[in-house]
């Protein structure tokens, strides 16, 4: 070889050598990308030199190898957020339109990577396999919040309750303060009721009931009766005291006073019972009485309301009385005296003032049931009845 040629030779290796030297570094950081980049960079402005392709040359060269193989890829050294475009050419990368569902996470290390610039809402991680990444090195910790330690204490623990703190929560409270002091009073005419008697034309019964008094003490009034063939044919008077002994009960104590009608004697006898509200809103009232002779008796009546509407209200009734002697002048047998059962519907026009219908069963039992066939009279009867409710 001549001297020139060897000459031209040593030239170009050299040139070889210092471009080689010049871009070993940037072949060592960068991936060729060119296959995540469908679409071509726009144009540079003719006013300003286009900046260099730092992957010129790393182009594949066929559509076989237009897909990287991530499989084997390292990123420690990548940061896609870096500031300098000098580090990485990564920087403001938009992974939006990459499938990464056929790459193969586990070999990957992501110790050193830097996603604060990386845009990942397009990404399919469906097919991704996490298995072998190392969630520690990454600040991953699954089920630990970021705001706390995993072992630190609520930031305000819930102090333990003490028999102080009860105490205060519900203090024993005076008479004045758990009941009112002021005067209220309610009367109600329960039942002014109406029927057509088949024998006595027609027939007239009324139940009335009230009270004056404040929330502990109070003066209490009850009444019923019944009239049949323009005659009236029983009627009582109560005037009790009660006396708040529950939430929902008082105790009762007076007098009663029958009247005398068709020649019969009057009757006073001494009462003491209850007034309240069982559970399952059952209205209850119960009294036992105490004659001059030494007569006993128990009267017993429990309502309930069925709330079809707001305003259409069924209520369900059962009453009955027992006595200890037998008493012809007023026409009580001893035992079990009568029952009497019945339904009323009524509609609230308003609250104070409700018109019904209904049915009434009564029958008598025992020696009130021979007193009434020794006096020609029915031991049982249904009836259709209308009336009113009406209170203040």
């Amino acid at each position: 070889m001549s001297r020139s040629n060897r000459h031209s030779l040593a030239i170009g290796l050299t040139s070889v050598l210092v471009l080689a030297t010049g871009c070993a570094p940037a072949w060592a950081q960068e991936t060729d990308h060119a296959a995540h980049h469908p679409a071509a960079k726009p144009a540079a402005s003719p006013s300003s030199p286009r900046p260099a392709d730092p992957h010129a040359g790393h182009l594949p060269t066929s559509p076989d190898k237009s897909s990287d193989d991530h499989g084997t890829m390292n990123h420690g050294n990548m940061r896609h957020g870096a500031a300098n475009p000098a580090d990485s050419e990564h920087t403001g990368m938009d992974h939006s339109t990459m499938d990464h569902s056929t790459m193969d996470h586990s070999t990957m290390d992501h110790s050193g990577m830097d996603h604060s610039g990386m845009d990942h809402s397009g990404m399919d991680h469906s097919g991704m396999d996490h298995s072998g990444m190392d969630h520690a090195s990454m600040g991953h910790q699954p089920g630990v919040s970021e705001d706390l330690p995993p072992t630190a204490e609520p930031r305000e623990p819930i102090p333990v309750v003490t028999p102080t703190d009860r105490a205060a929560a519900f203090p024993d409270l005076d008479e004045h303060l758990m009941h009112g002091e002021s005067i209220n009073s309610y009367w109600a005419l329960d039942r002014l009721e109406a029927w057509d008697a088949d024998e006595d034309g027609t027939g007239m019964a009324w139940e009335a009931q009230g009270w004056v008094g404040s929330d502990l003490n109070r003066l209490w009034l009850r009444s019923e009766g019944e009239r049949a063939g323009g005659s009236t044919e029983s009627a009582d008077v109560e005037v009790l005291y009660g006396r708040a002994i529950a939430r929902w009960w008082d105790a009762v104590a007076g007098v009663r006073h029958d009247f005398a009608f068709g020649g019969g004697p009057s009757r006073t006898y001494a009462a003491l019972g209850v007034i309240g509200l069982a559970p399952y809103k059952f209205e209850v009232s119960a009294t036992a009485y105490l004659g001059e002779s030494g007569q006993l008796g128990v009267g017993a009546e429990a309502e309930y309301e069925m709330l079809f509407t707001n305003r259409l209200i069924g209520q369900w009734l059962v009453e009955g009385e027992a006595w200890s002697k037998d008493d012809p002048a007023v026409g009580i047998g001893s035992g079990l005296s009568k029952v009497e059962a019945g339904f009323r519907l009524r509609y609230e026009f308003h609250r104070q003032f409700a018109p019904y219908v209904g049915v009434v069963w009564e029958r008598a039992y025992g020696g009130t049931a021979d007193l009434r066939r020794a006096a020609s009279g029915d031991v049982d009867d249904t009836r259709i009845v209308a009336g009113v409710r009406i209170w203040f």
